[in-house]
């Protein structure tokens, strides 16, 4: 008889809790049970495995073998404990020393000829070992996304008849550590394709300062698409722990980890017909949506009133607080979702409502009711409502004099407001809470009385007061003013259209 045990990694959320893989190989009718709640992807491993250990010249034990997966009540999942299960029996039947398996930490999927092939969920399993001080055993495959942690000893290999050779100290495979160089910014979408729309520009730099939620309002063909798709080439990289926070989202869903841009803010663009589900994540076994995908980047939603309005208002409580709970009868899911709100909507259901054309017949009835589509909450945890008029044909064709900034220009400015408000409070601007709002954004009187009757005309809510404020904040440090002046807080009121108009 013979008991071994061997670490590996399951599945919950954004999380990759550890998972005991004991085997027991003990006298009586040959059987390979497995138990410890697996799903059927986890049972079907016993014939992978079986053919794996067989086409590897291993002898498969004519014995009843018990494979437990530890702790009992979470949920295992896909192929990811095939390699775990096939060292535990060979361990267990003396196949291969155990002396040191308690060192490290397997993951991997195999064939049936012994070959490993890659699994989803990397990053966050080699966040794990690395924190636990163990050396992880993970298919060559996914080498490139657990290279990204520093300071973890990973041992990629191709094959089955490798790992055992490895563990035996045969033939020792080559470790690998974090390599990974810095991504350059070659964005083919510049600010300097978009001609005119000045007061646009500028409120899309201001946005990208402080991170805030934007909203477009215009006819359709004005340029609102184009500018939202520009908005990434303006903003700063990533620290390495919102990339890490990031890619583990985008590693365990069914998009994959790009590596090589693993610091550039995420852009998510999804369509008007998505589901709440598409949108906020779920499933039996649930999963990201769009605004975990978005998360530390920008999520754009084009046609904002063709959206269903139920699905519009599961992002008032994630603009809130930075995530969503996700919550299914046998299990609860926390996913991250602090992400940059960017939306863009016609004035009226024809879309020429105001428009020098004059083509827009929509009785006042039909706009209000289309306006209606988006709720008053919604849009009042939206900082920055803007009009995007339909430019000349001449500034079309010859652009502007001096010519267009360049998204590298914007940029450094963005850069440099953003890193006074790191410096002054270790966050963007559009993340202070109530009594860090009240602490830094301090007013003159003349710009008190001006909020006021501002708050009074436009029957403005105390959540439109205090993102008011923390736009203007942003204005001063583009400014590079230490103080909020009158100037800042009537340019952070005059984005408040919306609240005039619907």
């Amino acid at each position: 008889m013979g008991l071994a045990v061997i670490f590996s990694r399951g599945r919950a959320g954004i999380e990759a809790p550890l998972v005991m893989v004991e085997v027991h190989v003990a006298n009586g009718l040959p059987a390979l049970n497995i138990v410890g709640l697996p799903e059927a992807a986890v049972k079907e491993s016993k014939d992978r495995v079986r053919g794996a250990l067989l086409n590897s010249r291993f002898e498969f034990p004519a014995q009843r073998i018990t494979v437990n997966l530890a702790p009992a009540d979470l949920p295992k999942e896909g192929g990811r404990f095939d390699l775990a299960i096939a060292l535990g029996i060979l361990a267990a039947s003396g196949q291969i020393s155990n002396s040191n398996l308690e060192q490290y930490e397997c993951i991997g999927e195999l064939s049936l000829g012994g070959e490993l092939r890659g699994i989803n969920g990397v990053l966050p399993i080699a966040i794990q070992a690395r924190n636990h001080q163990r050396k992880l055993i993970l298919p060559k495959v996914n080498i490139a996304e657990a290279a990204l942690v520093k300071g973890i000893e990973l041992i990629p290999a191709m094959h089955l008849l490798e790992v055992c050779a490895h563990l035996n100290g045969q033939a020792l495979i080559p470790t690998e550590y974090q390599q990974t160089e810095q991504p350059t910014l070659t964005d083919d979408l510049d600010f300097a394709d978009v001609h005119g729309q000045f007061h646009v520009k500028r409120a899309f730099e201001i946005a990208a300062a402080g991170a805030h939620n934007l909203i477009m309002l215009g006819p359709p063909g004005t340029g609102k698409s184009m500018l939202a798709a520009r908005l990434p080439s303006i903003l700063p990289l990533l620290t390495e722990q919102q990339a890490q926070e990031s890619a583990a989202i985008a590693s365990i869903s069914d998009h994959g980890l790009d590596v090589a841009n693993w610091l550039k803010p995420a852009y998510r663009a999804p369509h008007h017909t998505a589901s709440a589900a598409a949108l906020v994540g779920g499933g039996s076994n649930p999963k990201p949506g769009e605004i975990s995908l978005a998360h530390n980047g920008t999520l754009f939603l084009d046609e904002l009133p063709e959206f269903d309005r139920k699905v519009l208002e599961v992002l008032r409580e994630p603009l809130e607080t930075g995530h969503i709970t996700i919550s299914r009868a046998a299990r609860q899911v926390d996913f991250p979702a602090r992400f940059q709100l960017i939306a863009a909507m016609n004035p009226c259901p024809c879309g020429y409502l105001g428009d020098a054309s004059g083509r827009c017949h929509c009785t006042s009835e039909q706009v209000i009711r289309y306006r209606a589509r988006v709720s008053g909450p919604l849009l009042d945890r939206i900082d920055m409502h803007l009009e995007v008029p339909r430019i000349s044909h001449e500034i079309l064709r010859k652009g502007t004099i001096g010519g267009e900034e360049s998204s590298a220009t914007i940029r450094s400015r963005v850069i440099a407001a953003r890193n006074i408000a790191l410096a002054r409070h270790g966050k963007a601007n559009s993340a202070l809470s109530a009594k860090e709002v009240k602490q830094l954004c301090l007013l003159s009187e003349a710009s008190h009385q001006l909020l006021g009757q501002a708050m009074e005309k436009f029957g403005l809510s105390n959540r439109a007061y205090h993102r008011i404020l923390k736009l203007a904040l942003t204005i001063a440090d583009l400014a590079k003013s230490e103080h909020i002046e009158t100037k800042h807080l009537s340019e952070a009121i005059s984005y408040r259209k919306l609240d005039r108009t619907l």
